[in-house]
């Protein structure tokens, strides 16, 4: 039973749910959290299902195990898609988010979605993200009705939690397999191996990949450590100001003022707006493209 799917009458039961994540430590692509819950009542089958830690699988026992799933009855599942830009704006913008808090946001995510849908949870399994204690303290304040089992390698323990992570695992396998690269450039291919920052595949790709101006493509998680390495091989970037932007911007001696010296949170910022607005002190990218600041929506 998928998340669209019309709520089963076992859901207004005592429930368990377990959630694992895939693609946490790759430099390609997206992190999908996955979840699967089911009725108290159904443990015991769920231990006959042969569900184990994904990454202990081969890819086809894998598929078959979550079809499987998703034709039960009496098993619910949803997942939550982390695009790798989402990823790695999150992380470099000014007041950065780590990977643990999104990984934490994500997985409160899925815990009130299911919550919504009308299913009584009543136990939550998860692998630990970051000291299993406090996350577990943290999931009981934000939901104090639900009793929360935090363990290293909840996957391979708990049957939920291995659900979850086929779920999750499988999830990710296919939007890698079926992601449609924005890039047009007729030199991008899909060789890029597993993602992982140590495949050798993997390094070949972006090696091969990374535009001296633009980065790499959408797919690829920039702010991972494994991509700075190439950062040196690309230029630098300054953006075009006409005769009077400089003016105002460089006091007589030629040095660089601070932006509160030149007015901007000031009356003049409205003339700025006007520059931007006109074209003027723009990168011809934006230029060539008639593209222009919006002052009004």
């Amino acid at each position: 039973m998928g998340s669209e799917a019309p709520l089963p009458k076992w859901a207004s039961t005592p429930c368990i749910m377990g959630i694992d994540e895939a693609g946490r430590g790759p430099v390609l692509g997206p992190m999908v959290y996955g979840c699967l819950y089911c009725a108290c009542s159904y443990q015991k089958t769920l231990a006959t299902l042969k569900f184990a830690d994904s990454k202990t699988l081969k890819e086809e026992k894998r598929e078959e195990l979550f079809e499987n799933l998703k034709a039960d009855e009496s098993i619910g599942w949803s997942v939550d898609v982390i695009d790798p830009r989402e990823l790695s704006a999150k992380m470099l913008k000014k007041n950065k988010v780590n990977l643990n808090e999104i990984s934490h946001d994500s997985a409160i995510g899925l815990i009130n979605r299911v919550l919504n849908m009308g299913v009584l949870l009543t136990e939550v399994f998860l692998d630990t993200v970051g000291d299993a204690d406090k996350y577990r303290i943290k999931l009981s304040e934000r939901f104090p009705s639900i009793k929360f089992v935090v363990a290293k390698k909840a996957d391979s323990l708990y049957p939920v939690v291995s659900g979850a992570s086929i779920v999750a695992k499988v999830t990710r396998d296919r939007a890698l397999r079926e992601w449609v690269l924005e890039e047009t450039s007729e030199n991008i291919n899909r060789s890029f191996g597993s993602g992982y920052p140590g495949d050798p595949e993997t390094k070949a790709w972006l090696a091969h990949h990374k535009h001296p101006v633009f980065g790499f493509p959408s797919l690829v998680r920039f702010s991972w450590g494994t991509c700075t390495s190439y950062y040196k091989d690309m230029v630098e970037v300054l953006w075009e100001s006409d005769k009077e932007d400089e003016d105002v911007a460089y006091g007589s001696s030629g040095k660089q003022l601070k932006l509160s010296n030149v007015g901007f949170g000031t009356p003049s910022k409205r003339k700025s707006e006007e520059i931007e607005s006109s074209g003027k002190g723009r990168c011809k990218f934006f230029q060539s493209r008639k593209l222009e600041q919006l002052t009004r929506f």
